[in-house]
């Protein structure tokens, strides 16, 4: 039973190339949208700094175990890697607008 399930037909290298592209997107792209989303979320929440910096960090750790388990779910490493970037660009988008509302800054 070595050559069953999604990469059947490919080659061995191949294999190992889209399994080790996969665990790049979980633990890069992952760590990314994670703070990604931390950032974001502490910037716009209406809450005491702290409080806002808690509750970001902890949606973070949501999203990184969620972009895990995306990236070995996809049906393909590319689909994995757009999903990553299609997630991560409205809270890129949305720490942004965060920075503005603080700051009158788009940009420091």
């Amino acid at each position: 039973m070595p050559n069953s399930g999604r990469f059947a037909k490919a080659p061995d290298y191949r294999r190992g190339m889209a399994i080790a592209v996969r665990v790049a997107a979980a633990i890069g792209g992952g760590y990314g949208l994670a703070s990604l989303v931390a950032l974001a979320l502490a910037l716009v929440l209406p809450l005491g700094r702290m409080d806002a910096v808690l509750a970001g960090m902890m949606a973070g750790l949501i999203a990184y175990a969620a972009a895990a388990v995306w990236a070995f779910a996809a049906r393909s490493a590319l689909q994995a890697w757009i999903g990553m970037v299609g997630a991560a660009v409205p809270f890129a988008a949305l720490a942004l607008v965060g920075q503005w509302q603080s700051t009158g800054q788009v940009l420091p």
